[in-house]
């Protein structure tokens, strides 16, 4: 079986007025992705979600990686995975990465393509292999995993109702965002939100918050040492996720879990974060920081440095879906992040349900593959709107 093209479809589905949402990223009016589509000469056919600037991620992948893959062996993973990051220098022990290469854009950008090619093939050589991409890392040490309410956009007054509505479609935990959004009251606002979420829950659910770095390690101490009483399941990038000497000192300063890595890139930048003792939870993206290979990678290494991995799954339905075989195959994997706001590449474009159940877990899709099939209208659903698009939102 070879490899015989690589393509990338761009999709945008609108979100209406009445199901918007905003945070201090500003109003969200639409959702844009790129899927990833590896075809063989066999026919067998594997998808994946690179989640990068739309047109940015065609171009990288159709142009610069498409011509390392065609005619190769799909079933290489790890050889395609070392031969899209290094290039021309694979097979040097030591170099690593492909930010210098004349023709690539920001270092960034080139791993959220890898990362969508990765998934693809590894949903490929399971549906070659007719298994769940969990029996190729070794096999399910579960078959459902617990689910937090990822959201938490109501201003006080309305917050305590949200999380609320989150409990009684079972979640145990939920999540909500602070300082930036509560400008520019961000210590008092957030704490006054966090207090109504907390006495509308109850003791027993989980509270998580997100600032999505909005704040300074000033600001950041001074909030997370106002909503230490609520019982904190952790405090998600207090300060911007490059200050990981900024992450270390909020982390230095309060008894709240810090956690961070959306935003962070291949398991090198996990390992600095690792030696800057700045977390005690890892969130890697998937379809960010390497795909699943390099996830596999710094699950391993989050391991070994004693910290709870919590992937970040804010994305389509292919990004959920890869999330969830990860999610059967580590045992460190902690919680399912399940995010809440309207998305219908999350909710309409596969056909196993995207739900939580009563218990507040999600079960592993078990079908071939990722475990889930795309919808092969879905370019025309939604289509794609071109230079005004917006990514879809991170958060």
């Amino acid at each position: 079986m070879k490899i015989r093209d690589v393509k990338v479809m761009l999709v945008t589905a609108t979100i209406p007025p009445e199901r918007r949402w905003t945070s201090d990223f500003g109003t969200a009016t639409k959702s844009s992705a790129a899927f990833v589509k590896v075809e063989t000469d066999e026919g067998v056919t594997g998808y994946g979600e690179a989640k990068g600037t739309p047109l940015v991620m065609k171009s990288i992948i159709e142009h610069e990686l498409k011509p390392l893959l065609v005619g190769e062996d799909p079933t290489r993973v790890t050889y395609l995975w070392e031969k899209m990051y290094n290039g021309s220098r694979l097979g040097l022990s030591f170099y690593y990465g492909r930010s210098q290469s004349r023709s690539t854009a920001a270092s960034g950008e080139v791993m959220c393509a890898i990362s969508g090619v990765d998934v693809a093939l590894w949903d490929l050589c399971g549906r070659a292999m007719n298994v769940p991409v969990f029996k190729l890392m070794g096999g399910a040490v579960r078959d459902r995993i617990k689910a937090y309410a990822s959201a938490g956009h109501g201003r006080l007054g309305h917050i305590g109702q949200e999380f609320a509505s989150y409990v009684a479609k079972g979640y145990k935990a939920c999540k909500m965002r602070v300082g930036g959004m509560d400008h520019p009251h961000m210590v008092s606002g957030s704490r006054a939100r966090v207090k109504e979420a907390r006495e509308a829950v109850g003791p027993d659910v989980l509270i998580m918050l997100d600032a999505h770095g909005s704040t300074g390690v000033t600001d950041a101490i001074k909030l997370a040492t106002a909503v230490e009483e609520f019982d904190i399941a952790w405090y998600e990038e207090p300060v911007i996720y490059h200050n990981m000497a900024g992450l270390a000192e909020v982390r230095r300063s309060t008894r709240i879990p810090v956690a961070t890595g959306e935003n962070l890139y291949t398991r090198f930048q996990f390992h600095d974060l690792a030696n800057a003792r700045a977390a005690d939870v890892w969130q890697p993206d998937t379809s960010m920081a390497g795909g699943l290979t390099e996830m596999l990678r710094i699950a391993a290494l989050a391991s070994a440095n004693e910290a709870q991995l919590a992937p970040h799954v804010w994305g389509s339905a292919l990004l959920w879906a890869a999330s969830l075989q990860l999610a059967a195959a580590l045992p460190n994997y902690y919680i399912f992040e399940f995010a809440q706001a309207y998305s219908p590449l999350l909710t309409d474009i596969v056909s196993v349900p995207v739900k939580v159940e009563a218990d507040g877990c999600v079960p592993i899709p078990q079908g071939p593959g990722l475990g889930v099939e795309l919808d092969p209208e879905v370019e025309r659903r939604f289509p794609f709107e071109g230079e005004t698009e917006e990514r879809l939102p991170i958060i």
